[in-house]
């Protein structure tokens, strides 16, 4: 993973997801890329006339880009990286300010990054919705979702809820980078190993060309929902 993309507004949960991308980033090598998007003065040429009333509510878009950057710029410093207008080769940390709804602009944006990191929003609110929204269903990149409090460390211990399928095959294969820098990967299954598709067996072969160890969790596939929680609790 080269390039880590963070939706950032002056909000808590995105301080959170900033801090934990440049934590990652500062293992694995990768540049962080902040992007604040913000809806045109008249809604009907945003494109997301719900995006610009409840923006608008929220506070005044001409402060709304000075305040993003400036909690990018003092989260980017506090890890130790350089703020850049233009990407680079070497890490960095991003800043680019885009206008139009969260949908259109983050099915613009997302597919040139190889990991978006969001965090839950601490309280219900509709501008917060409409990003993780629009991350989740129009990013189409794996998409890092952290809970509401924060965690000293992401990615040391991971679980993958292995149902043989074409997504889940194509998530795991975007995220060689972060399970190299796991310390532990377990592999869960629900049920016979019966569906189109590789087995857990030929998920650990794959794992071990890129030198991933990883544990196999076995649960009887009676209430997966349940069977997979547990297992992550374990």
């Amino acid at each position: 993973m080269r390039v880590m993309l963070v939706p950032v507004a002056d909000r808590p949960e995105c301080a959170r997801a900033l801090n934990t991308a440049f934590d990652l980033g500062a293992r694995m090598g990768a540049s962080v890329s902040g992007c604040h998007i913000r809806p045109h003065r008249h809604s009907d040429v945003s494109l997301g006339a719900e995006f610009a009333a409840a923006a608008w509510r929220k506070k005044s878009t001409k402060r709304a880009p000075v305040a993003a950057k400036a909690l990018y710029k003092r989260i980017a410093e506090e890890h130790g990286y350089r703020v850049t207008r233009r990407a680079s080769e070497t890490p960095s940390a991003h800043w680019v300010e885009r206008v139009g709804s969260p949908n259109k602009v983050m099915s613009i944006i997302g597919p040139m990054s190889d990991l978006i990191i969001v965090s839950r929003p601490t309280k219900p609110d509709g501008v917060a919705e409409m990003f993780l929204h629009s991350a989740l269903f129009h990013g189409h990149r794996p998409l890092l979702l952290l809970p509401q409090r924060g965690k000293r460390r992401i990615g040391r211990r991971v679980c993958i809820a292995w149902d043989q399928g074409p997504r889940v095959s194509r998530v795991v294969t975007a995220s060689i980078g972060l399970l190299q820098q796991a310390d532990e990967v377990t592999i869960i299954t629900c049920g016979p190993e019966d569906r189109p598709g590789p087995k857990s067996s030929q998920l650990e072969e794959y794992f071990a060309h890129w030198g991933i160890e990883a544990n196999h969790v076995r649960k009887r596939g009676r209430h997966i929902e349940r069977e997979l929680m547990d297992a992550c609790q374990s």
